[in-house]
């Protein structure tokens, strides 16, 4: 009798050993984005609900009260910069995401809080900044909770929460131009000056044309056989209106491409002589 007691026993523990070793898909899985930004990163993590059936905004997901933006653990942002959200300028670090969903209007706070996962563990007093977002429509429903980047360009960016048929847009600014600017100024303070580099900053974002023509010479004295800085040099020239100088630049580009064998400056170079006809 005994031996069948211990037998079963030993049966028992097995079973619940290999229970303990079941894995299984979590119903609301985690996700975590790492987006480039500015001159640094944001890395998002948050849970990923599903509607499963159910009504979303204003049942599951209760109007007039705190949400954690998501499922299980709390929703983080970790910004490698400083960043701008609300008119609020938001230091370097790691800070939660919480949400009041509203039938007509969300209010989208940053806080301090990076451990909130229920209402009552809320505390207002750790708010970085509240800005509040109009929720649009979208024409079909989305099933999974969903927060994404968007409209990503070099000092601004949206994170957009989806889920069902509701769209919530939070624009995030950061600053580049002046740290871009400090850069060229230390750099070209020292022996190996970035000329190249500096001039074409200022031609892509509308600083001083003259003074990246001058670098561009510069750059070209650096390197007179680089047929990629003739050719953005001719560019710049076009932009001047010195229509003969950007022609000649331009012609000489084409003849260093040829020797490099690089057909892609060729031709980028014809389509600019096109339009300086």
């Amino acid at each position: 009798m005994k031996k069948v007691i211990l037998s079963a026993f030993l049966i028992g523990l097995v079973i619940s050993a290999s229970a303990q070793n079941i894995k299984t898909p979590a119903p609301s899985t985690t996700q975590t984005v790492k987006q480039e930004f500015g001159l640094s990163s944001i890395e998002l993590s948050y849970c990923r609900p599903n509607m499963k059936g159910r009504k979303i905004f204003g049942d599951l997901v209760p109007y007039n009260a705190i949400w954690r933006t998501g499922a299980n653990s709390a929703t983080t942002l970790t910004f490698a910069d400083e960043v701008t959200i609300g008119g609020k300028k938001i230091a370097a670090g790691k800070y939660g995401l919480l949400s009041i969903p509203n039938a007509g209007e969300w209010t989208i706070i940053i806080t301090k809080q990076t451990d909130v996962t229920s209402p009552a563990a809320y505390k207002q007093d750790m708010d970085v900044v509240r800005v509040k977002a109009t929720p649009q429509d979208l024409p079909f429903p989305l099933e999974s909770f969903t927060i994404m980047f968007s409209d990503v360009k070099a000092n601004s960016l949206n994170l957009m929460l989806i889920w069902d048929q509701t769209v919530v847009t939070l624009p995030i600014t950061t600053d580049i131009d002046s740290k871009i600017m400090a850069q060229i100024d230390n750099a070209l303070n020292k022996d190996n000056k970035p000329y190249y580099n500096s001039a074409m900053y200022y031609l892509e974002n509308g600083k001083d044309l003259a003074k990246a023509s001058e670098w561009f010479d510069k750059a070209v004295a650096q390197t007179p056989t680089a047929y990629w800085v003739w050719h953005q040099k001719a560019n710049c020239l076009a932009k001047l209106g010195k229509k003969a100088e950007a022609i000649a630049a331009a012609n000489k580009s084409i003849e260093l491409a040829k020797i490099g064998k690089n057909d892609d400056y060729v031709a980028l170079n014809n389509k600019l002589l096109a339009t300086l006809k």
